[in-house]
């Protein structure tokens, strides 16, 4: 792809392009009921309505279904993972084997004010080992209700990065899945080339970081599902100070990578 240039607008924290999350709700919510998707709310605030969007395999096929899990919007000053869920909805082309279980928004008071936090200021993606939050305790009970997960993908934006990175972690040594996000991700936005992100080694845009819960005081989404629901989790970062669109076309492309490893089509 040709050089892309970053923006240059985050300067101490996420100063690009904002979303209408309540607009943004009400079309995943239109998309999903049109392609046939059940919903069910989990949670209820400030005018909102946390969704989880489950979609059953299209036909019995002699391949094993797959269970993946994807999720979005934790942090509200990262626009492009609601966008990206909406898209793959559009889209609607899932391998007809697979079961996907999406929760499009986790933190929509968050995109109210444009940040990281929720409306009472706590970081919900460190929440998911004391789980003060109400939208997290809310989360934790719907996801104790679900099967296990064949592969769990968090959405996420970095408004400090490089380019695209994505986090795996692999307990089940199954085919890893963060290969084949990166190359399909680096067709439509850069990857992210240092070798230390977040403070953690980094190769050819791939995190591999210690997957051991206790090595954490405050656990993230991918800590609480790598402990009781997956032992296989990606997260996707997306680089925030490229265009809204760059980004949401890069975690779109890394889901169906994923997709295409974890659940093939038949």
């Amino acid at each position: 792809m040709a050089p892309m240039q970053r923006l240059g607008k985050n300067k101490g924290g996420y100063h690009g392009e904002t979303i209408d999350i309540h607009a943004v709700l009400r079309e995943i919510e239109t998309a999903a009921q049109r392609h046939g998707w059940s919903s069910e709310t989990f949670h209820v605030s400030g005018g909102f309505k946390w969704l989880a969007l489950r979609r059953r395999p299209e036909v019995k096929s002699q391949k094993s279904e797959a269970r993946i899990y994807i999720s979005a919007g934790i942090h509200g000053d990262e626009p492009a993972g609601p966008l990206a869920a909406l898209q793959l909805l559009l889209e609607n082309q899932w391998p007809e084997n697979a079961e996907i279980f999406l929760v499009p928004c986790l933190n929509p008071l968050g995109f109210t004010l444009n940040r990281r936090e929720n409306d009472r200021g706590v970081d919900l993606n460190r929440d998911y080992l004391h789980l003060q939050a109400d939208e997290i305790r809310a989360h934790v009970a719907w996801l104790e209700r679900q099967p296990n997960f064949d592969a769990c993908l968090c959405l996420h934006e970095d408004w400090e990065s490089h380019g695209f990175y994505v986090y795996e972690l692999n307990l089940a040594d199954r085919p890893p899945l963060a290969e084949a996000i990166v190359a399909e991700v680096a067709k439509v936005c850069p990857i992210d080339p240092s070798e230390i992100i977040e403070d953690r080694p980094a190769k050819n845009g791939i995190i591999r970081p210690s997957a051991d819960p206790r090595s954490r005081p405050q656990w993230p989404e991918a800590f609480w599902l790598l402990t009781h629901q997956t032992r296989l989790s990606c997260t996707l970062e997306a680089p925030s100070d490229f265009p809204l669109a760059t980004r949401v076309n890069a975690l779109v492309a890394g889901v169906n990578a994923a997709l295409r490893i974890g659940a093939p089509i038949s």
